[in-house]
């Protein structure tokens, strides 16, 4: 069901010009939530509009090809200000940025500036920055969880 699913987001999204971020199933057996997060791949704001135009796509799809069943929950937004790193592309497209990373790496979890990417496809490296001013570089595959740090 996940790869169905993911494959069938995946697919939408690319068809509208927008960017599979993260999606999740939840809820219950009975009644499946999927929560879908998209991004706009000009680097602007995500709009309702887009959530809309989205969520029409991806249901039916689902509606036609069933990966989740009949009775399913489908949510479609933005990643939010906080939006997940997962991505080779991801680190890139924010470097400068600061976020908030979890890596044995770094020491556990911590907040870091986004210096850039190193390293060939599969062995990829991120340069960053930690707040005491120390530079490193952290394997992609070393690090569990990043996300961008937001401050009001």
């Amino acid at each position: 069901m996940n790869d169905a699913l993911e494959q069938i987001a995946a697919a939408e999204l690319e068809r509208l010009g927008f960017d599979l971020v993260e999606w999740r199933v939840g809820g219950t057996k009975a009644r499946p939530l999927v929560q879908v997060r998209l991004d706009r791949r000009d680097g602007s704001a995500v709009t309702v509009d887009d959530c809309a135009s989205a969520s029409r796509a991806i249901e039916a799809r689902l509606d036609v090809e069933r990966p989740v069943g009949e009775r399913y929950v489908l949510e479609v937004s933005s990643p939010g200000v906080e939006r997940p790193l997962r991505k080779v592309a991801d680190w890139r497209r924010f470097v400068g940025r600061l976020a908030t990373m979890t890596s044995a790496a770094i020491g556990g979890r911590g907040e870091v500036e986004i210096l850039g990417v190193e390293g060939q496809a599969g062995a990829e490296r991120i340069a960053v920055r930690a707040a005491d001013g120390r530079e490193m570089s952290v394997a992609l595959a070393d690090v569990k969880d990043a996300r961008l740090a937001f401050h009001w």
